[in-house]
């Protein structure tokens, strides 16, 4: 049997066997869920070493093959980080169950009773790159949607990958659920993701994690339904009437505290009208923290040029570029209309985020900005499933059609309509 025949014999039985694991999720009680995610809670605090000897493993290959540092954040676990993964399944148990609720209901003149009932997706197929995280987020939410999940992670992070994976088995099979619920396509050879993007017959949702590279190929071959957007180029408008301190702080937040996420900031525009007062000090700050500045010809009269080689003129292939880096690219706008032109040309729909104290024209940019999550006085790094209450999330979606902004649990079911009659026939 060649190659070709082998990796699509196995993907074809992971693909029969998760359909089964979904028909038994989907008649699993909220208690026997939630009852599994505790265990993996507990059983991935009480592997703590394990995992994290599996990252270092990985960590260390990265490294010997010349990942940068950006890569390498990504890849990186650590016992806070592992933390806030076991404090994110805590708080996905705490979340109301979405299956088996009803709503729209109604009763029809005719004497229909007649609602809408919601069910789970079915199986979710999620490839992803580098971060480890992933694996256990989309797990739990998938479980707790009652959806069994297929995932093929990035070869980045294999060895921690497979022992998050067999922290996960041993918490399905102590709960008395099938450990197929989660199923992990353990060879990294690239011929795996092409074969899953034809397995529209068993993955209802597909979903790739990573760059624009990956998301784009995906959208090109799936043939099921798929996420395929979550390219983050995100911006903060400084607004003229803005708090000083206040919008410096959000732009450090937002560039500084995690830059190589998909919400982190890439564009800084400021009004001309409170340029020359904050500018020069927020660049200091910026500079401080490492930050290379791509700065347009205006901003950067308010800084020396020749004493920042952290500094460089910004060009137009500086515009609408995910840096996922310590780089932000600044631009002075005469107006809020110009402001809403630069990010309706150069953004992706991610995050965009306004500082200003002017009800008007704050409400003036939520009304205009064509986005995923649009903020007003707030970084943009809040859009994220956990910071947002839903406990974790399995992407970040600029789509409009099914789901927009950090997917969560009621983005991974949908509904059947569900109609009551008492012998009834239709004249």
């Amino acid at each position: 049997m060649n190659k070709d025949a082998t990796i699509s014999s196995y993907l074809l039985n992971m693909g029969r066997v998760a359909k089964e694991s979904a028909r038994s999720l989907r008649m699993a009680s909220g208690a026997k869920k939630d009852h599994a995610l505790m265990v993996l809670a507990d059983r991935l605090r009480a592997s703590k070493e394990l995992v994290l000897s599996a990252n270092q493993q990985d960590i260390n290959i990265a490294r010997d093959a010349g990942a940068d540092h950006r890569v390498l954040d990504r890849l990186l676990l650590t016992s806070e980080r592992l933390d806030g993964m076991i404090q994110a399944i805590q708080a996905i148990v705490a979340l109301p169950d979405p299956i088996g609720e009803e709503f729209d209901s109604r009763s029809l003149s005719n004497g229909l009773l007649v609602g809408r009932r919601r069910v789970p997706l079915g199986v979710i197929g999620v490839i992803y790159e580098s971060r480890p995280n992933v694996t256990i987020d989309i797990a739990a939410l998938c479980l707790k949607s009652g959806n069994a999940s297929i995932l093929r992670g990035g070869k980045e992070a294999i060895h921690s990958n497979k022992a998050l994976i067999a922290v996960i088995h041993e918490a399905l099979l102590e709960a008395g659920l099938s450990e197929s619920s989660v199923q992990f396509v353990e060879d990294t050879n690239r011929l795996y993701l092409h074969e899953m993007l034809r397995m529209k017959e068993f993955i209802d949702l597909l979903i790739p994690r990573g760059g624009s590279d990956l998301i784009s190929f995906v959208d090109q071959h799936a043939e099921m339904p798929a996420i395929t957007g979550g390219v983050g180029v995100c911006h903060v408008y400084i607004d003229r009437e803005a708090d000083h301190e206040m919008a410096s702080q959000i732009v450090l937040n937002a560039k500084v505290q995690r830059p190589s996420v998909c919400n982190a900031l890439d564009t800084l525009l400021i009004d001309k009208g409170i340029a020359s007062k904050v500018l020069p000090k927020l660049v200091e700050q910026l500079l401080a923290e490492s930050v290379e500045l791509r700065m347009d010809s205006r901003s950067s009269s308010y800084v020396d040029l020749d004493n920042s080689p952290q500094i460089k003129l910004a060009s137009n292939d500086d515009w609408g570029v995910e840096f996922l880096d310590l780089i932000l690219a600044v631009r002075v706008v005469d107006s809020i209309e110009d402001a809403l032109a630069h990010i309706e040309r150069y953004g992706s729909g991610h995050s965009e985020a306004i500082v200003t104290r002017d009800y008007g024209r704050a409400m003036q940019f939520l009304d205009a900005v064509d986005a995923s999550a649009v903020l007003v006085n707030a970084s943009t790094r809040f859009n994220d499933g956990e910071q947002l209450g839903l406990g974790a999330e399995v992407a970040i979606s600029t789509n409009k059609l099914h789901a927009r902004g950090p997917m969560g649990l009621r983005d991974l079911t949908s509904y059947k309509w569900v109609i009551l009659g008492n012998g009834h026939i239709r004249e």
